[in-house]
Parts: C-alpha cells; sequence; structure tokens
C-alpha cells in the first residue's frame, strides 16, 4: 500500500480481495494519507466492498482468445496481429490486463521507435493492442482501457515508390522463374501480396478475361480484367501446373516471397523498395498512361478515393495535355475574334473613305 502523486493529485494504491486498486484522492497529501488508512482498516475488517469483480485475465491467456477468436475469423491480415501481440508480450511480460498502464504503453512506443521501427510500424503495434483491450472490455474481461490516454505517432502516408522501367527490367532479370511470374502478375494487376499466393485457378475467368478477387483486404470482393500479357503469362503457368493455387514452387504452394524477393533486389541494386511497393507501380504506370483516378481506385479496391489520390501528382503529362487542349481551344476562339475585328476595322475604314469621296464630289 502506498501514496503516490501524478500531475497535481494524490493517488493510493492498496490490494483488495487480491486485486490491486489505484484511487485518485486529490491535491492534498494528508488527505491521501488518511485515505489509504481508511481503505487499509476496511481491507483487514472485510468491509471494503467498492471493488471491481471483472475477473482478472493474463496478457497472454487473452492475446491467444483474441487472435483465435476475432483476428483469424474476421481479417485476412491476421497473421500481421499476430506478430504485433508477441511483441506486446515480449516487452510487458505475461502481466495482468488490469495492470498495463498509458506509462507502459508509451515505453513500449519509445522502445520499438529505438529499435528503428519506423512510426507507422508502431502505430500498428498500438492499433492491434487498441482493439484487443476494447474487446476485452467488450467480453467482460476488462474495466476500462489504458489506451484512451495513448496518443499515435503522426504518419506520412503519401508514399509512392515505383519501378522505373529500368529497375523493373533488371529486377525481372534477377529473378528465379516462379518469383518472376508473381514480379508479372503484380505489375499488371496491383494486387496484394497475400491475394496474389492465395489466388486459385477457379478465380481466374479466361473466357472473360477477367479475375475474381474474393479474399480482399476490405472484404469487398472485386474484378479485374487480364490483359494481353498477363494472358499468356497465365496460359503458360496453367499448362505445368498440377495444383489448384495459381502460383507454386514445385508441387508446393508458396507462402512467402520475402527471402526470394529481397536477393533479387540486391543482385538488381534497387534500394528502398517493397513487393507492396509494386502495387503502387501497377497504379503509378496507369496514372501516368491517363487512367482516371476513379477507374484506378475501383481496380485497387480502395474504399475512399483518398488512398488512391495519392497517385494523382504523377499525372502532370495528363495535366499538361488537357490545359494544352483548352489553350489550343481558347486560341482558336482568340483568333476568330482578331479575324472579325480586322473585318469590322475594315468595313468602318470603307465607309468612311466612301463619305469622304462622296463629300469632295459636292464641293466640286
Amino acid at each position: 500500500m502506498s501514496v503516490y502523486k501524478r500531475g497535481d493529485n494524490w493517488w493510493i494504491d492498496f490490494y483488495a480481495s487480491g486485486k490491486r486498486v489505484r484511487e485518485k484522492i486529490g491535491p492534498i497529501k494528508k488527505l491521501a494519507e488518511n485515505a489509504l488508512a481508511k481503505r487499509r482498516t476496511e481491507v483487514v475488517e472485510n468491509k471494503y466492498f467498492d471493488i471491481d469483480n471483472t475477473p482478472r485475465v493474463r496478457l497472454k491467456e487473452f492475446a491467444d482468445s483474441f487472435l483465435n477468436s476475432y483476428c483469424k475469423p474476421n481479417k485476412v491480415s491476421w497473421f500481421n496481429d499476430d506478430t504485433y501481440l508477441r511483441q506486446v508480450l515480449e516487452f510487458f511480460g505475461d502481466v495482468y490486463l488490469d495492470e498495463i498502464t498509458p506509462e507502459m504503453i508509451e515505453n513500449l512506443k519509445a522502445h520499438r521507435l529505438n529499435e528503428g521501427a519506423k512510426p507507422a510500424t508502431v502505430n500498428r503495434i498500438l492499433a492491434c493492442l487498441r482493439t484487443m483491450l476494447n474487446k476485452a472490455i467488450e467480453w467482460g474481461k476488462l474495466k476500462d482501457t489504458p489506451m484512451k490516454k495513448v496518443k499515435l505517432f503522426k504518419e506520412d502516408n503519401i508514399r509512392t515508390r515505383f519501378l522505373a522501367k529500368e529497375e523493373l527490367e533488371r529486377l525481372l532479370d534477377n529473378c528465379p522463374i516462379h518469383l518472376k511470374n508473381i514480379v508479372v502478375f503484380a505489375i499488371n494487376t496491383g494486387m496484394r501480396r497475400g491475394e496474389i499466393l492465395n489466388l486459385k485457378w477457379s478465380n481466374i475467368d479466361f473466357r472473360n478475361k477477367c479475375i475474381h478477387v474474393e479474399k480482399t483486404k476490405s472484404k469487398t470482393p472485386r474484378v479485374i480484367p487480364i490483359n494481353s500479357a498477363l494472358e499468356r503469362l497465365l496460359i503458360n503457368i496453367r499448362e505445368n501446373s498440377i495444383s489448384e493455387y495459381v502460383f507454386c514452387y514445385h508441387k508446393n504452394k508458396i507462402d512467402s516471397v520475402k527471402t526470394g524477393f529481397n536477393s533479387a533486389m540486391r543482385k538488381a541494386r534497387i534500394n528502398d523498395f517493397r513487393f507492396h511497393d509494386l502495387r503502387h507501380t501497377f497504379a503509378s504506370y496507369l496514372v501516368m498512361n491517363g487512367v482516371d483516378i476513379n477507374t484506378v481506385k475501383e481496380l485497387l479496391g480502395h474504399k475512399k478515393i483518398e488512398m488512391t489520390l495519392r497517385y494523382s501528382h504523377l499525372s502532370q503529362d495528363h495535366k499538361l495535355r488537357a490545359v494544352e487542349t483548352l489553350g489550343q481551344r481558347l486560341d482558336t476562339i482568340q483568333s476568330q475574334v482578331t479575324r472579325d475585328e480586322s473585318s469590322k476595322i475594315l468595313y468602318l475604314s470603307q465607309v468612311i473613305e466612301n463619305k469622304e469621296v462622296e463629300s469632295n464630289a459636292l464641293k466640286a
């Protein structure tokens, strides 16, 4: 049992029925000491009843339940949550959920930054932790969440790193055939890595030349057209495939491309590029070739146009062509106005000249 100060207020910290209780008293230390003495007496005499009867649950136990009962059934990218929760557990230890404080979470933020994690990565960890603690409240395992007092980092999400033509050629030259097929497929569809690796032949409609993407991040299925280059690639793969999955290595479904992709990147001498940036490359090429933003949005499967607008700055050539068209139109209008004005001036000149002739004739 103790008395401590946080901000401008004094708090008391004690245990009742095996559960830790923290109670804010006010700005006067003496009142906090008196309150602690009173609580001590109430606990000893078994007269302290103002405690939460919520059963205490350890972090690891609830994290496992949260992952299996909520993340896996509801999220395509649940494996990311698994990684985030492991990091949280490694830092906090197997504490009780009600022992997690805002200060502990702030320490976690600082720790991950010091390890080299980017603010966006730390935010994903915090978002996962926040969702888990909120679920603990919904499921009656926790009374309140310490995440209310924790702020996420500001992020710069405007990343549009894409491969120049020369970079793409070098990357493909350094990929083994199974990885090269995946990269070419990604460049021509803009599909996410998980969508690509989980794609089955039943999702490919050769007759109507389209791909049905069912398991998407947004939970909304979408249809992607198959262009000629992609059609040739898929036909070639299909002729040698004995699996229900499109992309396999020998007979085994490919579950990860991280190691091979990073190796190809090093050999191709390409820096600051992730597999997900192939999706950016797909979108960037579309925009730079004059495809409108709404069409790009539909192909990428974005729910909000704001996500797609990050590529709008790449359409400068398209915008230049648009204003050039306007300029040409205005030039045409201006030229017509100039011709009309010239005709009018010529007409007036002729009228004046005729009147002068008539005047001179009368004088004579």
